[in-house]
């Protein structure tokens, strides 16, 4: 296919997830005065931006396994329509309650995109390429990040529209995606007759649901060291052995474990978990630090972030243009690696009164350092493992990511409403004022001002704290990266090229051993045509 006709199959695809990142980052800048309409809590606030976490999360795994069993274009579009449902029910919502309901719809429909997004691009490029492709998937999603914050905070901002409608906002958009896939999107159909595993899905949804539920309510609710803990921890743990031998003896895995003896994607995995942990769990906070700590408009905030967002933009499109010309990859992951953690340490250093202009540079390395390592690890995983398993392989790393992701929130956040409160009520201690606030996040404007110092101060010190504790994390993901052999990319979607001088002798399997593993997992692809872009009468039939 040409680089014209990539693309022309490719619109629908990156306009869907722009939809998807657009809908659910134009919420950002409005949480917090979400929250107060609402009249919710610190932990309400960690939980809207969780649920959809968690739903992401436990759903990834699920859509990548149904993407190597059916059609990969029905599923996107499903996932799409879920998105749009999630999307319109949230904006009539009338308490936090419904609010983190709605937003676990959202959550779904989000871990189809982003499952289905990487497989689908690996589906007709082959990896040398992918990495021109994945900076373009990359520039969307930033396109995505910067436009949401920026029109949410527009909209809080303009009295007339309100805050509800940062959840319709992205439904017209959301309508056209679905008739740009139907018209553009041609692939080839692979179907396998067999059964999903439900049992593994449901799981691994109760482990990781238990486990971040206990991050929620622990040090509020019940005592961190508690029988409350106990009985979480052991429950999860619990789950998660069930989990692992179901998978071993399923026909049809949810996560396949024979895929962790691949030591690239297994050290992928980690990288993953802790980028997404560093990450999600530190940023997704930056939002509350701009409009409480240091009193800015939804839309100033907004404005705020660009650096970050200005960083993953460059360095994913950059990045990528040079692993398809020159074929390296790793060096780029190291790179990212480092300067994420020299962004989030410094960041660490955060306080209300930090000059902006430091603010933007440490913001910058952190968007430089996601832009260089999120998709290409999953470029390093799909350039190793054969074609039958890529959906799943994809997956796997979405779904660490979006674990990390939502555990990074959740701890993270316990930490920022801990340290706030105990930072507000010395604050107010040292004013000879007694501390009787409910928990609920405040107001600034209404608030008198040697009070409302004490809180912009609290915030600041507060949000430092979290981006420190999610430098060693992000040192994680680096380590792991370190051990990662770099295998050359392949040439041919499938592997069927024949290997290059520069290949070691582990470079992935050969095309015909890549056609016999198929042949052993019973799966059926339709023949591809000499003519780009065009279809079988029966692909077409199928997949339309």
């Amino acid at each position: 296919m040409t680089h014209r006709q990539i693309m022309e199959a490719l619109s629908g695809l990156l306009l869907g997830l722009f939809v998807a990142i657009l809908s659910s980052t134009v919420v950002s800048n409005a949480l917090p005065r979400i929250i107060s309409d609402l009249d919710g809590s610190q932990s309400a606030y960690t939980w809207v931006v969780t649920s959809t976490l968690l739903a992401t999360t436990v759903s990834t795994p699920i859509w990548g396994k149904l993407a190597d069993l059916t059609s990969k274009k029905l599923l996107v579009q499903l996932s799409l329509v879920i998105f749009i449902v999630g999307s319109a029910a949230a904006g009539l919502s009338q308490n936090t309650g419904m609010l983190i309901t709605f937003r676990v719809v959202q959550g779904l429909g989000a871990g189809g995109l982003t499952a289905l997004a990487q497989v689908i691009l690996a589906s007709i490029i082959p990896p040398r390429e992918r990495g021109r492709y994945n900076g373009y998937l990359g520039a969307v999603m930033a396109l995505g990040t910067i436009g949401g914050p920026l029109l949410g905070g527009v909209i809080v901002d303009t009295s007339w529209l309100g805050w509800r409608w940062c959840f319709y906002v992205g439904v017209p958009f959301a309508l056209a995606a679905l008739v740009v896939l139907q018209r553009t999107l041609r692939l080839p159909l692979v179907t396998r007759d067999v059964k999903v595993d439900y049992l593994g899905a449901v799981l691994v949804a109760a482990s990781v649901s238990l486990l971040l539920i206990w991050v929620s309510l622990a040090g509020d609710n019940f005592d961190w060291w508690s029988w409350q803990t106990i009985a979480m921890v052991l429950g999860a743990l619990v789950l998660a052995v069930v989990f692992v031998l179901v998978e071993q003896r399923a026909a049809e895995p949810i996560i396949p474990m024979h895929l962790f003896r691949n030591t690239t994607l297994t050290l992928s995995v980690v990288a993953s978990l802790a980028v997404g942990t560093a990450m999600f769990g530190a940023t997704v906070f930056l939002s509350q630090y701009f409009q409480i700590s240091r009193g800015d408009s939804p839309t100033s905030a907004g404005v705020m972030t660009l650096p970050m967002i200005i960083g993953l933009v460059a360095s994913s499109t950059v990045v990528g243009r040079l692993i398809t010309a020159y074929g390296k990859w790793k060096r780029f992951l190291l790179l990212g690696g480092v300067l994420l953690i020299a962004g989030l340490a410094l960041m660490g250093t955060a306080r209300a009164d930090t000059p902006y202009g430091l603010l933007a540079v440490y913001m910058f390395l952190i968007g430089c350092g996601v832009g260089m390592t999120m998709q290409n690890l999953v470029l390093a995983v799909q350039n190793t493992v054969p074609m039958h398993e890529l959906g799943a392989a994809s997956s796997v790393v979405a779904f660490f990511r979006t674990l990390g992701g939502a555990i990074g929130v959740s701890v993270l956040g316990a930490v920022l409403a801990s340290k706030v409160a105990t930072y507000i009520a010395d604050g107010l201690a040292d004013l000879g004022i007694k501390n009787s606030g409910g928990g609920s996040l405040p107001n600034i404007s209404t608030l008198p001002r040697p009070i409302a110092t004490v809180v912009e101060d609290s915030y600041g010190r507060a949000t430092g704290a979290i981006f420190l504790l999610a430098a060693p994390i992000a040192f994680v993901a680096l380590l792991a990266i370190v051990f990662i052999k770099e295998i050359p990319l392949r040439t041919a979607v499938d592997g069927t090229e024949e290997p290059q001088p520069a290949h070691s002798p582990d470079s992935p399997q050969s095309g015909t051993a890549a056609a016999d593993t198929d042949a052993r997992a019973g799966s059926s692809v339709t023949t591809t045509l000499d003519k780009p872009g065009e279809l079988a009468d029966g692909e077409a039939r199928a997949d339309q």
